[in-house]
């Protein structure tokens, strides 16, 4: 079996790690269960990015949320009849917070009754079978998978959007966007009895009772999607995108901005940047339409006023971008690095999309692929310039900050033009290299004054030592025995050495 807690720490990024590690920490401590549900998981499954962190519990979430908004959480909207909040977690991670709940319908397609439920029977009550899948994050079942309708197999082996019930479309007739939108997103198609309640349903004229808020929901999802293209056509094709605008059914959204989009969001999660493609894609949708007529779609899709007044904007500020990236004023790459750094993300992400402007885009590859690579790479730098002898601090940073616009001007392209380079921005010198004494020798000391001695004394240098084992005397190692001992050599060799007495020999008798 899978340990799906290990493939949520290794596919997380590290600030959607740290929001799963803090729910997990809260449950504990009000000893409420915990699950991550819905879209995460089911994109972990089936290997797609995890965009979203959505989570049950079984309990009210009220003190979830106001605990989460104490570490800096942002909270978009929060209905307290169905307790589920939508956030933004610490980190600008998206997901929400939602009680377990089970929807009873008196009749199909009637408001349904709410009742707290457990997680098992919030997993039935769902949708699509591939959305009711669920991760326990409690300290006793952690990592345990819950999938009662048996969404695990849609995902792995049918590749099939499934609903749970013959009503799905009667009760909510906004599945049928969502239906298609998922399909669209994975690939997948509808199951056989999915696709005839659906067919059903567009022939009964369901999709004329999506409400404008329900519709604009869908909206803003489509705009979330990698393959927002391929999902709007999806709609198209079923007439299916005038229940959002007729107006926008009659002039269609922009395919090919749409798909540029995909292009350069791939190119800059290549890089390690996750940017949002809301704002962009949302212009791509409405910039064909007239008139206040993007606004007001905008609007009944429940957008937030900031964002309306970021997509309306979108195309002066891309340009005013595009412009300064190709001025004198980012000639120098330190200072386009500074402009792109400062710069949002989803900008950026148009700019590269959709800009006429090659020099604007080719700054920005320059700083998706080199010059961020290169920032996220000081380490090393940092490191060395502490060893040298720097501490941190404010000059520290001034240093490196130096260093790095050296290495965008490409002046340092070896380890010892880092050193050098570091050292003179420092200002520490480098150490001057110690002198090793050479040992004194001896033998040859001796030999010179040995020398120094024969030639004084007026007398021929002596003979050198005897070969090894002879039993001659080696010279004297001073000037002052040097003297005495070629005296007693000349006086040895005038005076003939004494030779031994030999004793007389006994007589010999004579025989007789």
């Amino acid at each position: 079996m899978p340990d799906y807690m290990f493939l949520l720490e290794s596919r997380l990024s590290a600030e959607q790690r740290a929001v799963l590690t803090r729910m997990q920490e809260l449950g504990a401590a009000t000893q409420t269960n915990v699950y991550l549900s819905g879209g995460a998981v089911r994109d972990l499954v089936s290997g797609m990015p995890i965009r979203d962190l959505d989570f049950t519990v079984e309990g009210s979430p009220t003190r979830f949320v106001r605990e989460l908004e104490k570490g800096g959480a942002r909270t978009l909207t929060e209905n307290e009849k169905l307790r589920h909040a939508e956030m933004v977690f610490a980190g600008d991670v998206d997901g929400s917070i939602a009680a377990a709940r089970d929807d009873v319908y008196v009749r199909p397609g009637t408001v349904p009754e709410i009742r707290w439920s457990t997680i098992m029977e919030d997993l039935r009550r769902r949708d699509f079978s591939i959305n009711a899948i669920a991760i326990s994050l409690n300290p006793n079942s952690r990592g345990l998978l819950l999938d009662p309708t048996n969404g695990l197999a849609d995902l792995e082996t049918q590749h099939e959007v499934r609903a749970l019930s013959i009503h799905s479309f009667t009760n909510q007739p906004v599945r049928l966007l969502r239906a298609l939108r998922y399909a669209a997103r994975m690939g997948f198609k509808l199951e056989n009895r999915t696709q005839e309640w659906f067919d059903l349903a567009i022939e009964r004229g369901l999709q004329d009772s999506i409400s404008p808020d329900d519709a604009g929901s869908e909206l803003r999802q489509v705009a979330k999607e990698e393959k927002a293209g391929a999902a709007l056509k999806s709609w198209e094709s079923r007439g299916l995108l005038e229940t959002i605008s007729a107006q926008l059914a009659k002039r269609h959204p922009d395919y090919d901005a749409l798909a540029s989009i995909a292009r350069a969001r791939e190119e800059m999660m290549a890089s390690g940047l996750r940017p949002r493609v809301l704002i962009p894609a949302s212009y791509a949708i409405v910039s064909r339409l007239k008139g206040r007529e993007p606004a007001a779609i905008l609007q009944r899709s429940k957008y937030q006023k900031s964002e309306i007044e970021a997509v309306l904007a979108l195309e002066g500020e891309s340009k005013k971008l595009a412009s300064l990236l190709a001025g004198k004023k980012a000639n120098a790459p330190k200072d386009a690095y500074a402009i792109l750094e400062k710069a949002p993300m989803d900008l950026l992400l148009y700019v590269l999309a959709e800009s006429s402007n090659a020099t604007a885009r080719n700054k920005i590859r320059n700083y998706l692929q080199k010059w961020r690579p290169m920032r996220l790479d000081l380490g090393s730098a940092m490191n060395e310039l502490e060893n040298i002898g720097m501490p941190r601090g404010p000059k520290f940073d001034k240093v490196i900050e130096d260093y790095f616009g050296a290495q965008l001007a490409g002046r340092v392209k070896a380890p010892e033009d880092r050193t050098r380079i570091l050292r003179k921005l420092s200002g520490i010198k480098e150490p001057p290299p110690k002198k090793v004494k050479e040992p004194k020798k001896k033998s040859a000391k001796a030999e010179d004054l040995l020398a120094k001695a024969v030639k004084s004394s007026g007398k021929e240098k002596p003979a050198p030592p005897a070969a090894p084992g002879s039993h001659a005397k080696p010279p004297a190692s001073t000037h002052d025995k040097a003297a005495p001992a070629a005296k007693d050599q000349k006086s040895s060799a005038k005076k003939p050495t004494p030779q031994p007495k030999s004793k007389p020999k006994p007589a010999k008798k004579k025989k007789r």
